[in-house]
């Protein structure tokens, strides 16, 4: 083994810590920036039908915006659709809605 080795395996550990760490930084960090998706001319904004975390915007009080939907079908979060069919769509909790549905 050269000594060259030693030094360029210990750069390599170096720059992975450092590569993971940032990932995981970003990861922690990314939901504190949630926001709005940009508008959508030929969508219509649904309430009642996004899963957890997979909301558009519009969650209720505690909530930062997209992806924060902290239940199925949240009657207060509303997901992007194609216009004119929100009312078509069926959940276990009813048909999707134009504006938010109370709980």
């Amino acid at each position: 083994m050269s000594s060259n080795t030693v030094p360029a395996r210990t750069a390599l550990a170096n720059a992975t810590i450092a590569g993971s760490f940032a990932a995981a930084l970003a990861m922690i960090a990314a939901p504190a920036f949630a926001a709005p998706k940009p508008p959508q001319p030929t969508m219509d904004k649904c309430f009642g039908i996004a899963m957890k975390g997979e909301n558009d915007c519009a969650a209720g009080a505690g909530t930062t915006c997209a992806g924060t939907a902290k239940t199925d079908y949240q009657g207060d979060a509303w997901k992007y659709v194609a216009k004119g069919t929100c009312a078509s769509i069926k959940t276990p909790k009813g048909t999707g809605s134009l504006e938010p549905i109370k709980s």
